[in-house]
């Protein structure tokens, strides 16, 4: 990030002039494309040796890999790091939410558009579209379709969820199969039907409605550690807590993302990231911001810039 020409970093000022200008480079985290539309390149991830091995043992055991810890600690960074280094394609995600349930998770039948479709083919004379045009499997789903290697699975922020989500994935987790009851029921002469994908890649084959998995996928869970999971639960999976980064990690993290430059200018930054943090735990990510803007030159002493910059993500707003 460079400043304007003219020194001012203030692109908008509010005061209802038009002008046109040139937006600023963004922030390596938040570029998402190349100009060429290619994805952006992944930006490195730092994780102790300690924790990297807990990752391991996971991968080892073919377990899922419960990873809780305060928002902004990396959590759903490393299920794209595993993707990266042991190239397992390109990774799932699952974003849980209240209204979550593990049937959409695993596939989605579209009834009424095959009703419709059907009924407009027969009225023109045609071919009926095949079921499986209308069955799309979900995130987990496409984790369970067999392959020559394990595809990554995010299942990010399962506190979120209903109570009862982590024991409906008890079977599928420990099973690694799943049936699509409107196949199985086809007549014997159709077997087999192809359907899509969760990521739009491809169609896979589905044989007497069964998805069985050969590898069980790398499944990634995050939790903020705002409700205790069940014992039946947290049996299957392999925990990993990760604590809040000290400052030494810090140091190592802003290098690693604006690189070692960065550092020259940024302990009044880091010693106010530090005092702020304990009460109102912040993010490692809006540290990375306040780095950021002012290596672009802003003046984050400005009135209420910095108190903007790093907020509080507890208490009222």
């Amino acid at each position: 990030m460079n400043p304007a020409p003219d020194g001012s970093w203030r692109i908008f000022r509010g005061d209802g002039v038009q002008r046109r200008v040139t937006m600023p480079p963004s922030p390596p985290w938040r570029r998402f494309m190349t100009p060429e539309r290619a994805p952006a390149p992944l930006l490195p991830y730092l994780i102790s040796p300690e924790h990297a091995d807990v990752v391991n043992a996971a991968l080892h055991l073919r377990r899922p890999l419960l990873v809780t810890g305060p928002a902004g600690t990396g959590k759903s960074s490393l299920a794209r790091a595993i993707t990266h280094e042991l190239a397992l394609g390109e990774l799932l995600r699952w974003p849980v939410n209240s209204r979550s349930g593990v049937q959409d998770a695993l596939y989605q039948y579209d009834a009424i558009g095959r009703l419709r479709e059907t009924t407009l083919s027969r009225d023109r004379g045609e071919t009926e579209p095949s079921i499986g045009t209308f069955i799309r499997l979900g995130p987990l789903g496409t984790a369970l379709v067999p392959g020559e290697t394990p595809r990554v699975l995010l299942v990010d922020e399962m506190d979120k969820g209903d109570v009862d989500l982590p024991n409906d994935l008890l079977t599928v987790f420990e099973e690694g199969v799943f049936e699509i009851p409107e196949l199985g029921r086809l007549p014997a002469e159709t077997p087999v039907v192809d359907v899509m994908t969760a990521d739009h890649q491809e169609s896979v084959s589905v044989e007497r409605g069964l998805v069985q998995c050969t590898e069980f996928p790398v499944v990634v869970i995050t939790s903020n550690g705002e409700r205790d999971f069940p014992p039946a639960f947290l049996r299957r999976c392999i925990r990993l807590d990760f604590p809040v980064p000290d400052e030494e990690r810090l140091r190592a993290i802003v290098a690693a993302h604006l690189g070692p430059d960065a550092l020259l200018d940024v302990d009044d930054l880091l010693q106010a990231f530090l005092r702020r943090r304990a009460p109102g735990e912040l993010a490692t990510d809006q540290l990375l911001n306040a780095v950021f803007l002012r290596a672009g030159g802003v003046d984050l002493d400005a009135e209420g810039l910095l108190d903007a910059v790093l907020h509080q993500l507890t208490g009222a707003v």
